[in-house]
């Protein structure tokens, strides 16, 4: 969770770099450390939506590392993701502790702690997770495990989001993900279910809610054969789980769900088309507290489509500019997003495969 910076981040910060300091002195394990850096703008222009608000998000996160490995597969970081919102009088307006413990042997991977949300939650479809939740929450509370061989995947998750108090109510994610391809075909499938409990001596008509979402499709990539970064279309049927545990009623609004990516040299287009029944069922209750997604699927029918061009894409930096055009109730919203990421550490690095721009040789 974000809370807003206090005298209790300074004894963490403290005690972070006083404990791990010491065992790096005084044990022969490898000290590691990371620093990213990553700045956004993302301007929606939805002034006229009944579903979705207008609104510009501005900032940037800094977030140090450090770290000790042994035996090569196992290794602990600490640090902080600091954020300032542009704009703010304050230098440092929320903090989320990062602290984690990372075992990795081919083809396994486990993570357990306070864990930086961009390394193991990538590959959802944006239906799942709103553009926000990247820039304010990032960090997964739990645990993920996955097992990988070339691009085949599965894994399982857990983020523990709201810690139960008088005044916070007890929330958590349990997610799940896979990916099986064979040659230029391939089927997907992505879920997750929302917990949400009561407060702390909560009141009588305060209810258990439970939401989930079940994406599973098949789709084409023909990136391999041809000189295209990315050509690939997958169409599939969404599932939603949502009910009030008052009424004990299943809410199943189901729809057809197609995404579309293509890349050639910095410039993409990236398509997402919803055509079903109406989504998060008591959003006019609840909120942002209980669905996650975007509040465009609350419509029957929904299409996305994002040009972007990829200024810099390399292991360390990435930049990246988004046009976005948002069809929808009978009308077209326009949302701009600029993202600058910046990362630097002392890790073992696989070589890096070299990016091609369209403009490389026009200067």
């Amino acid at each position: 969770m974000n809370v807003k910076i206090d005298v209790t981040m300074k004894k963490y910060l403290f005690s972070l770099f006083f404990t791990l300091g010491f065992f790096s002195f005084a044990f022969p394990q490898k000290v590691l450390w990371k620093a990213n850096v990553h700045s956004f703008f993302d301007n929606t222009e939805f002034t006229d939506s009944e579903v979705q608000t207008a609104q510009t998000m501005a900032g940037v996160h800094l977030a140090p590392e450090i770290g000790l490995s042994w035996q090569q597969n196992h290794r602990i970081f600490a640090g902080v993701d600091l954020l300032h919102e542009f704009g703010s009088d304050k230098a440092v307006d929320y903090y989320n502790p990062i602290v984690y413990y990372e075992y990795s042997k081919n083809p396994f991977r486990f993570y357990m702690g306070a864990i930086p949300r961009k390394i193991i939650l990538n590959t959802y479809p944006r239906m799942f997770f709103s553009d926000s939740i990247n820039n304010y929450r990032p960090t997964v509370n739990g645990f993920f495990w996955e097992i990988k061989k070339k691009n085949n995947y599965a894994n399982i998750w857990l983020d523990w989001t709201g810690k139960q108090s008088e005044e916070k109510n007890e929330a958590f994610f349990m997610g799940w993900s896979g990916r099986y391809n064979h040659r230029i075909f391939y089927a997907r499938h992505s879920g997750y279910m929302f917990h949400y409990a009561r407060k702390e001596n909560a009141l009588p008509d305060e209810f258990v809610h439970d939401n989930g979402l079940l994406l599973t499709s098949a789709g084409l990539d023909f990136s391999s054969i041809t000189g295209l970064e990315k050509l690939e279309i997958d169409a599939g049927w969404s599932i939603a789980l949502d009910r009030n545990r008052g009424i004990g009623i299943w809410n199943k609004p189901q729809g057809f769900v197609s995404e579309a990516k293509v890349e050639y040299r910095g410039l993409g287009l990236f398509n997402t088309f919803y055509l079903g029944e109406k989504q998060q069922t008591y959003f006019n209750e609840y909120g942002n507290k209980l669905y996650w997604g975007d509040s465009f699927y609350r419509l029957k029918q929904y299409n996305r489509t994002d040009i972007y061009i990829q200024f810099i894409k390399r292991e360390a930096i990435d930049v990246k500019f988004t046009a976005s055009f948002h069809f929808a109730e009978e009308d077209v919203y326009f949302q701009q997003a600029l993202y600058a990421s910046f990362a630097l550490d002392n890790l073992k690095k696989k070589k890096e495969k070299k990016y091609r721009y369209l403009w490389a040789g026009w200067f």
